[in-house]
């Protein structure tokens, strides 16, 4: 779950699966627990559903979020540019989320070692 905060702004490599979602995992609780925060203390904006410790937490976790991302990408050997197909409206991110949820290339591709491999030896 840490490993994507572990390599914060590293955007070389290869990620699993397994680290993305976990990663996400912990943005959505993250996020829950801001949000739920802001709500008790009154600084939740209800129309935005932002307050100012869930809009703290969303900014420090964009860097990782696109290092993994890429990282994710680039286990599939795809460039990391392909991230901004999802700026594309209503096709973008769902063509995003299908590339998060399809399994890496076996073996070593251009952007370095399988990490399922790397994991196994270490």
């Amino acid at each position: 779950m840490f490993e994507a905060l572990k390599n914060y702004a590293d955007f070389n490599g290869r990620a699993r699966r397994k680290e993305y979602w976990l990663f996400y995992l912990f943005v959505i609780l993250g996020y829950i627990v801001t949000a739920v925060i802001d709500l008790m203390t009154g600084t939740l904006d209800e129309m935005s559903g932002v307050g100012i410790l869930s809009g703290l937490f969303f900014l420090g976790v964009i860097i990782p979020n696109l290092a993994v991302t890429i990282r994710r990408l680039h286990d599939q050997d795809r460039s990391g540019w392909w991230i901004l197909i999802g700026v594309i409206p209503l096709v973008g991110p769902l063509v995003l989320f299908v590339f998060m949820c399809l399994p890496g290339t076996t073996g070593d591709n251009r952007f370095g070692a399988d990490p399922i491999l790397s994991e196994n030896f270490s």
